[in-house]
């Protein structure tokens, strides 16, 4: 986690801060009202990076050096300004006190900006919140008092492949046999479905753009992976002004370990693509060789809004993304709300009885 006042871009008109505002996709002055396009900082084209050469981290221009401290709960890198000693885990709300240390990593290649402001981050979290059931009220009125989120910048590893697959396996085809069987005492004729198998083999071909696996562990899978889908189209290229105003997280996941996560995404699909390809009504696929060529990857930095609240004595984590506004996160259960719901379930169902059971008698 980079922390945001690693990133200054002092105003050109009073020297405050600027900062990058997603509602007009430029720096903004919170102190003076200056506004700096961005259009002029953007770089031509977004690169994709061999994986070789990724993996042997060659190249100066690949590699960047930051001082970061890690959280002692949930394993977030975090860098803080020089002139901060302690600060709250943005990720879990745990106090973090600083102890730095080098730490080498690959450069972001592209950054997916903020599309949401804050504000539209909490109502889509507020209404979220207000749509579950069995959630306690205190919770809602809590994460309404106007605590700020953070805005984070996530990291995630891209892969691209072209991909030739041969494979051996066997086709089903379904038909029906009549049988005879025994029922109280009679024969009895029925279908009964079989299957008949026949062996084949061929070739599928897929080129996979934009693999995408999540690079750090800091927050739970299921959340990261319920705030999909992400439109990639609108990824740029890196540049730290879009840091103005955010943070970015460090990557935890190696780039080697994310082309494991990458294949097994890509091996599902593949799988499906040779189902289709044997046809007929059911498959097997006995063996399969998956040749791979022109492996890229990217790193890039995606946006996502968090809050992360201690209620009751226990920490309960919020994430928006920050395009589409999507929300996943963690919740309490009030145990009177699911008490009240039960006993007005068993009197609903007493009271049908009840009036069956009157139904019933006036008929005789």
């Amino acid at each position: 986690m980079t922390d945001v006042l690693d990133h200054r871009f002092p105003c050109d008109a009073c020297g405050a801060d600027l900062r990058f505002t997603p509602a007009a996709g430029q720096l903004v002055c919170d102190h003076c009202g200056n506004t700096v396009p961005m259009e002029g900082r953007r770089v031509a084209t977004l690169q994709e990076i061999d994986l070789h050469t990724g993996l042997s981290q060659g190249g100066s221009d690949l590699m960047e050096e930051t001082r970061v401290s890690t959280c002692p709960n949930c394993a977030a890198q975090v860098e803080f300004d020089p002139d901060i000693h302690a600060a709250e885990c943005p990720f879990c709300a745990t106090p973090v006190v600083t102890d730095t240390g080098a730490h080498r990593h690959i450069k972001p290649a592209g950054v997916l900006p903020f599309a949401l402001e804050e504000t539209a981050a909490k109502e889509a979290m507020s209404d979220w919140l207000g749509g579950l059931w069995f959630a306690p009220n205190g919770l809602q009125a809590y994460a309404r008092k106007g605590r700020k989120m953070q805005g984070i910048y996530v990291p995630y590893w891209t892969f691209d492949a072209d991909t030739t697959t041969d494979y051996t396996g066997q086709r089903g085809t379904v038909y029906y046999q009549t049988v005879t069987v025994m029922r109280d005492g009679k024969p009895v004729r029925k279908q009964v479905p079989r299957t008949r198998w026949r062996t084949v083999s061929g070739r599928v071909a897929r080129f996979f753009d934009d693999v995408l696996v999540l690079a750090s562990r800091s927050l739970p899978a299921r959340f990261t992976k319920a705030l999909s889908p992400w439109d990639l189209s609108a990824l740029t290229p890196y540049t730290p002004e879009f840091l103005a105003g955010f943070r970015a997280e460090g990557y935890t996941v190696t780039l080697e370990d994310g082309f494991e996560d990458a294949k097994q995404q890509m091996d599902a699909v593949i799988n499906r693509d040779i189902r289709f390809d044997i046809g007929g009504d059911k498959q097997r696929i006995d063996h399969a060789r998956t040749q791979m060529r022109n492996v890229t990857f990217k790193h890039v930095l995606l946006p996502v809004w968090l809050a992360a609240y201690k209620y009751r004595g226990k920490s309960y984590r919020f994430v928006v993304n920050g395009q589409t506004g999507r929300v996943q996160g963690e919740r309490p259960y009030s145990a009177w709300k699911i008490g009240f719901a039960v006993l007005a379930g068993l009197v609903l169902a007493a009271a049908v009885g009840y009036a069956i059971a009157l139904s019933e008698q006036g008929r005789f």
